[in-house]
């Protein structure tokens, strides 16, 4: 894609003014029967962007064309990459927090592979549903787990479409569920509150916050050791979960996905082959490392939105510049 269509300054403003408004909203929090409903910046700004979709409403072609956002495919992953590399920042001064959690810590992440065997019998044989189902069951389809397939498949193949698919329905809904379900089970008094703690760091930074905010308002007691679990098993599902996601989750979705397939008619073979043929086509894209100077550009923008949105609830521009500056040269 051309760099101009990459930098076009009307994508990356309307992405600085949706981003500001979010923050500006902040966290929002109404008490629904033993929980609290926190509704966060990120659906806020996911909302807005998608009523800025030029496919889905004509009005806004005129300052969002279609040409332009196609460029937010390519910038997607681009994006995440400073994100990651912020969370990968935090695990080497909390490794003594990570060591004292103890080996319930380390055993919960298994625990995430499980919602895979569930979903993906129902998935290739109920729904019927094609290479799309080892992106959307292999994981709960957050930034790192995009990360995985975008590199491995590419976000165009139908492994994409499923992760993407499952991205945004938890974008919308994910933080709505975690803060609700938490508040209700912690109220039923049958799993211990740290537990319970633990099971919310899926490696979602919005999840993790409703969850845990929600087990932290019904028991304000305990609410710091809470958050403090909270954070801890979130802290290592980022540290561990992208070496499960690719190493064991990812071979294994592979492999179930094939069994389920067996029973298919000819007809779904075909089609199988057809995807696996547009997965392949994925691969063959042009990559951000073998176009480092490209590369190199869209990141610093993607930087910048990032130094100037953070001003809202982080640091002023001067104090965050050393570290933006940090995260850049990270990501490259």
């Amino acid at each position: 894609m051309p760099l101009s269509q990459l930098l076009d300054w009307r994508l990356h403003l309307l992405v600085v003014v949706l981003s500001l408004g979010a923050e500006l909203i902040g966290i929002l929090k109404f008490p629904l029967g033993p929980g609290t409903l926190l509704l966060l910046p990120l659906f806020y700004a996911f909302i807005a962007a998608v009523l800025c979709n030029p496919h889905l409403f004509s009005g806004t072609r005129r300052f969002i064309p279609p040409v332009v956002s196609a460029a937010a495919g390519p910038v997607i992953l681009l994006s995440i990459m400073p994100f990651i590399a912020r969370f990968g920042s935090t695990i080497g001064p909390a490794i003594e927090q990570l060591i004292s959690a103890g080996p319930a810590l380390i055993l919960q992440e298994l625990g995430n592979l499980g919602t895979m065997l569930i979903a993906m019998p129902i998935a290739v044989v109920v729904l019927k549903m094609g290479r799309e189902a080892i992106g959307a069951t292999y994981s709960i389809a957050r930034e790192p787990n995009i990360a995985i397939i975008s590199d491995k498949y590419g976000l165009k193949g139908p492994e994409g479409v499923g992760v993407m698919g499952v991205y945004v329905v938890g974008t919308m809904f994910g933080t709505l569920w975690f803060a609700l379900m938490a508040g209700y089970l912690t109220s039923l008094d049958i799993f211990d509150p740290r537990a319970l703690a633990m099971a919310c760091g899926v490696g979602s930074g919005s999840m993790v916050a409703a969850c845990s905010g929600a087990i932290a308002g019904a028991l304000p007691e305990m609410g710091e050791e809470l958050l403090a679990f909270a954070g801890a098993s979130n802290l290592l599902t980022y540290a561990t979960g992208l070496y499960v996601s690719l190493f064991i989750a990812l071979p294994v979705a592979e492999r179930l996905f094939r069994f389920f397939s067996r029973k298919r008619s000819r007809s779904e073979d075909v089609m199988n082959d057809e995807e696996a043929k547009l997965a392949s086509e994925a691969l063959a894209e042009d990559r951000p490392e073998n176009q480092l100077g490209k590369t190199a550009m869209v990141v610093a923008a993607v930087c910048v939105v990032g130094w100037v949105v953070n001003t809202i609830n982080g640091a002023s521009l001067i104090d965050a510049a050393p570290g933006m500056l940090i995260l850049y040269v990270m990501t490259m």
